[in-house]
This record gives C-alpha cells, structure tokens and sequence, in this order.
C-alpha cells in the first residue's frame, strides 16, 4: 500500500512584516498635507495581536484605514486576516477603531473546509481539524494537487497558505 501524503493548511500573519507595514503608514501620514496638525495614530499592539487607530473624524478614520491597508498589501500581510471593529468615539472628539489579526483558521472556518473538500467529492482525501490548522491527506499526490487547487477558489474568510507538504 502507498504511503499517505499529506499537506497542512494553515493561516497566518507575519507580525514583523505587520510591524513593517505600521511603521510605513506612519511615515506616510507624517509626510501628508492632509494629516498636518491632525492628531491621527496608529499604533501596533503586538502582545495583543491588534493595532489600534485613532483619527480626528470618520473620514480621516477612513484615509488612515485605507493607508494601513495599502502598506499590508505591499508587505504581503493578507488582508482577510485582519478584523476591523467598527469605529468608536472617544474623549476629544476623536474616533478609534480596533483591528484584530486573525491568527490560525477559526474552528468555523476549518470546519467548513472540511465540509468543502467533502462536498467536492475528492477520492481518498481525508481533511482533520487539529487545533488552528487542517491537515489534508491521501495516498495520491495528485489527488492533494486537486484540492490545494479547489481550496484556492473557495472563500473562509482567511487566507489558506498550503505547507508541509510530505
């Protein structure tokens, strides 16, 4: 019998290149006309795995989002990992507004990509949950080739990134 094959799925977000990411917003709203005298921020909380905006208005709140979105798409952070709350007045007339980043596939997530890969009817591929991440396995290789293909055009709301491919 053939020796089972198998790969992990799993999502995560580089926190240095988060970092990154932050510290180039930051310049950027340094350096803009719009943002002078403004007392916008952002600011990365890296023990809590969030980053924290503060703007003076809902429309800064919003240049300053798509700012911070622009660096993470440059940096190769995915977007789908980072939860935006809704923005939330606070003393001064400011606005703030809390981003979470989504570390590992939600148990959600992972069990509908388990119903996923089942309602796909793929031969012989077994997915299992094991704590933040799938493992996907088979006797056939090309079988794991069809599913990482199948996986790419399916939304979880987090980015897959396929690894440990044995």
């Amino acid at each position: 019998m053939a020796a089972q094959a198998s790969f992990d799925i799993t999502s995560t977000v580089d926190l240095q290149e988060v970092d990154n990411a932050v510290n180039q917003a930051k310049k950027e709203m340094a350096q803009r006309y719009d943002f002078k005298g403004s007392k916008s921020s952002i600011d990365f909380k890296k023990a809590e795995n969030s980053i924290e905006l503060i703007a003076d208005d809902n429309f800064k709140m919003t240049a300053v989002w798509e700012i911070l979105q622009t660096r993470m798409v440059r940096r190769g952070v995915p977007i789908k990992n980072l939860d935006a709350a809704d923005p939330q007045p606070i003393a001064g007339g400011l606005v703030k507004r809390t981003v979470a980043l989504k570390q590992g596939i939600p148990i959600e997530a992972a069990k509908s990509i388990v119903q996923f890969l089942k309602d796909r009817k793929l031969k012989k591929v077994q997915a299992t949950i094991q704590a933040d991440q799938v493992r996907v396995s088979s006797a056939s290789k090309d079988e794991l080739q069809d599913a990482i293909r199948v996986l790419r055009e399916g939304d979880f709301g987090v980015e897959l990134q396929f690894g440990n491919y044995r």
